[in-house]
């Protein structure tokens, strides 16, 4: 009984012991969480695919609800939620019932099914965004500026598993691993597989392939390198003759992989002579170049290449592709001109950044611009937008006049930025023809918000000029450190000469597409601006190299291989070429309607001249400036056409041709 009751002096220590740790337990109490709609809901948006193209990120949405594509517009995608519907989507008071919780977690009927499962972590992130309000976050919170894919590159064996981390820095300097919440995907799955969690498997094929990570319009990618499983290659059988044997060889010895012997004379001859002028060597060329016993008797060769007049049509050719010299556009006359202004490019070996530069800053009448007709082909802001970005750097940006590009980092302001560089351009039509104008401060719209959109070029600052725009835009373009212009142009050539580019396809140039051997992309890059873009500079070092030279025999090592450049690769002839080899060795000339008598495929400017052999072996129309519409693929079609054509065997029948000259030359 004694104890019932404590002493009031007790009491009084007692509280005041006690005080401390209340204050200390009330200072350890978490401060309510505070969201950000784009930080902490689009990424989960986008990791269960409900922003996808197939879902609700379609352009006309789902069952009435759209969200952008990837999450690209958070804003849109806050107030989807959270203004339409009558709120129902979003209950602050009832979170657990709104119908972005219900059906996500299949409480609900959904006709994508079930996504999220309840009481997972990211159904209880989405549930407390709710109970908090549903807020969008402050524009002064941080953002994800970069992600990085730990490791970037790591050289594994068949069957290997390693688990990705993506890390994303944001601009308040923090860093954070957002794994979980990204969207992986293999380039090659039969080289290596992504799971949704980053765990790569790799498969039982040697070679190498990227995985890309996507996390809030951000993307970055790993290189999977497998190699040839084996006793290793050693050194032998990899000399060097410049530079980009160096890069090529230390990337084949990642692979366990050797390269092939050389090709002989007869081989580099006819290789030569198709890359450099499109031409078969006549049999004298082929006496005189196998009998010359000089040991740089190659470099002779191309130097002699290159002086030829065929060096300017065949070039003008691929050029008159990419920069669409279009007769249906054009008309003939305006058309011709355009051809033979590329022609003369190239017959006088201008520098490649000055071809370029010329083609973008085009003004003035066009019958002393001829250059200028190429915005005739191309009329439209956003048109010119995507064919010099595509043509001029490697990059494809059509996707982004919609919606952030899926693959890559350019948004709709990338896109809109970059076609108001050509918003200025105008032709005028007058009494004596037509003229190429620049000029005024139009102003491109974003199509979403309605802003300005401020023009600049990818990756650039706005350009505050109030004149031409063009011509800021062609000196970034062609600055020597503007790591877009030079390596595209680098790029595009080294698929040419090696039969594949570094970059593959070449004009799909993007972090998600990364090249197979950037050492390599570098130097020859940077090769090409030393040689300050001199076209036959650099097609000289391409063609001193080993690899260049390199027999397409394998050897023990690289039968398989048809990325890294150890052997040479079999190339389908342009249709052009390939006509104009048929009748060099038959003997017979072409007919071509409505040009002289004697004009070569190669020299046909007009890619409308109706031809049934052309077109089925794949010449472009020039509808679109993408390397693809050339078509090199085989099919049934040509192999009848070879075994059955009229227009052929009359050349092999001709009274006249290479093989009635043999009969009469051997008649004893």
């Amino acid at each position: 009984m004694r104890f019932h009751l404590l002493h009031p002096l007790l009491l009084l220590v007692a509280s005041l012991r006690l005080l401390p740790s209340v204050e200390a337990a009330t200072s350890k109490v978490a401060a309510p969480r505070t969201f950000n709609f784009e930080n902490d809901i689009s990424p989960l948006l986008t990791r269960y695919s409900c922003n996808a193209s197939p879902c609700h990120g379609k352009a006309e949405g789902q069952n009435g609800f759209k969200l952008s594509v990837f999450g690209y517009d958070a804003l849109a995608d806050w107030r989807a939620f959270v203004t339409e519907s009558k709120g129902r989507r979003s209950s602050s008071a009832l979170p657990e019932q709104s119908l972005f919780l219900a059906k996500a977690s299949g409480t609900l009927p959904h006709q994508g099914g079930a996504r999220i499962p309840v009481g997972s972590p990211d159904y209880e992130t989405i549930r407390a965004w709710l109970a908090a309000g549903a807020p969008f976050g402050s524009t002064n919170d941080a953002r994800v500026v970069k992600v990085e894919l730990e490791p970037r590159e790591k050289i594994l064996t068949p069957g290997a598993k390693l688990q990705l981390r993506v890390n994303a820095t944001y601009s308040d300097g923090r860093k954070g691993d957002v794994t979980r919440f990204c969207v992986f995907q293999s380039n090659n799955d039969s080289l290596a597989k992504v799971d949704e969690h980053g765990a790569v498997v790799i498969g039982s094929l040697p070679g190498q392939t990227s995985v890309m990570a996507r996390y809030l319009g951000e993307v970055t990618s790993f290189m999977a390198i497998v190699p040839r499983p084996g006793k290793p290659v050693g050194e032998a059988g990899f000399a060097e003759f410049n530079f980009i044997d160096r890069h090529v060889n230390a990337h084949l010895k990642k692979l366990n992989l050797r390269p092939s012997d050389v090709c002989d004379d007869a081989t580099f001859l006819r290789r030569a002579h198709l890359d450099i002028i499109g031409t078969l060597p006549t049999a004298d060329e082929a006496r005189r170049f196998l009998a010359d016993p000089a040991k740089d008797k190659r470099a002779r060769l191309v130097n002699a290449l290159l002086v030829r007049p065929e060096f300017a049509d065949f070039w003008a050719l691929k050029w008159s592709d990419l920069l669409r010299v279009d007769r249906q556009k054009l008309g003939q006359r305006d058309a011709y001109a355009y051809y033979r202004w590329i022609r003369e490019q190239f017959a006088a070996n201008r520098p490649l950044d000055q071809f370029a530069r010329a083609l973008l800053t085009a003004e003035g009448p066009l019958d002393d611009a001829p250059a200028g007709h190429f915005y005739k082909v191309v009329s439209k802001p956003g048109e010119m937008a995507n064919a010099v970005s595509q043509v001029f750097l490697g990059v494809r940006i059509a996707c982004a006049e919609c919606h952030h590009h899926p693959f890559d980092r350019w948004s709709q302001t990338d896109y809109y930025g970059m076609s108001g560089l050509f918003a200025q351009v105008s032709i005028r039509k007058g009494a004596l023809g037509e003229t190429l104008l620049a000029e005024g401060n139009p102003t491109t719209k974003h199509p979403r918000t309605g802003e300005n959109v401020p023009p600049h070029a990818l990756d650039a600052a706005p350009v505050m000029d109030t004149g031409d725009r063009r011509r800021a835009l062609a000196e970034w373009f062609t600055a020597p450190e503007n790591p877009w212009f030079a390596r595209n142009l680098a790029n595009r050539l080294v698929a040419h000469f090696f039969g594949r580019g570094i970059v593959e396809p070449v004009d799909d140039v993007r972090a998600t597409n990364p090249a197979g051997n950037p050492a390599l992309l570098d130097a020859v890059a940077k090769s090409l601006v030393d040689a300050r873009f001199d076209l036959q500079q650099f097609i000289r070092t391409l063609t001193a190299s080993r690899t260049y030279q390199l027999s397409a025999t394998p050897n023990d090592t690289n039968a398989q291989d048809e990325q890294n450049f150890s052997r040479a690769l079999f190339k389908r002839l342009p249709a052009e070429v390939l006509l104009d080899a048929v009748c060099d060795v038959t003997g017979v000339p072409e007919k071509f309607d409505g040009v002289p008598a004697g004009t070569r495929a190669v020299q046909l400017w007009d890619s409308q001249a109706q031809h049934y052999f052309l077109k089925l072996f794949g010449r472009p129309v020039r509808v679109t400036a993408c390397e693809c519409e050339r078509n090199a693929e085989a099919s049934i079609a040509q192999v009848l056409h070879l075994l059955n054509s009229p227009n052929l065997q009359s050349k092999l029948s001709h009274a006249d041709g290479q093989i009635a000259r043999l009969v009469a030359a051997h008649a004893d």
